[in-house]
């Protein structure tokens, strides 16, 4: 059964009664957010990609946000995905300035995808690319944060919800 509070998978002692059966049907409300902000003058492939990048190291940084593995009716199994919805944000080159360092100031988890790594092929040459440039120097073009929902609502203060 899914828990309602936490949004986490988990017996809850209940007797099957009415009442049991509307929670298991009420909405899942976390108390973390999951939210990707991009800037907004990317193409479409770089959005995808930036995205997709940014939100792949939240399962081993923060475990909890993966659900458990699926399979469909024909019992073949899949992948876990991360068990709570993703905002994805947009916003100009200033606003993912000022929610890194809000994130950062919140010590919220965070992921950064630069200009630069367009330019590279391999994770080695990413992790490169962003050593060698300072925090407040970085060429922002994604940022993904992960935490309490009030402190990941506050750092993206200014964003606007991607079309």
């Amino acid at each position: 059964m899914r828990n309602t509070t936490t949004g986490t998978t988990g017996t809850t002692g209940t007797t099957g009664t009415a009442e049991s059966a509307e929670s298991e049907n009420a909405p899942v409300r976390f108390d973390t957010r999951i939210a990707v902000l991009l800037r907004d003058d990317l193409e479409t492939w770089q959005r995808l990609n930036v995205t997709a990048f940014l939100v792949s190291g939240l399962g081993t940084a923060a475990p909890e946000v993966i659900g458990e593995p699926y399979e469909d009716a024909d019992a073949t199994a899949y992948l876990p995905m991360l068990r709570q919805p993703v905002l994805v944000f947009e916003g100009a080159k200033e606003t993912l300035t000022a929610a890194h360092t809000k994130a950062l100031s919140r010590s919220l988890a965070t992921a950064v995808f630069t200009s630069d790594l367009f330019g590279t092929g391999n994770d080695r040459d990413n992790r490169a690319a962003v050593r060698a440039v300072g925090r407040d120097a970085l060429d922002l073009v994604g940022l993904a944060v992960y935490g309490p929902r009030n402190a990941v609502d506050k750092a993206l203060k200014g964003a606007r919800l991607h079309p």
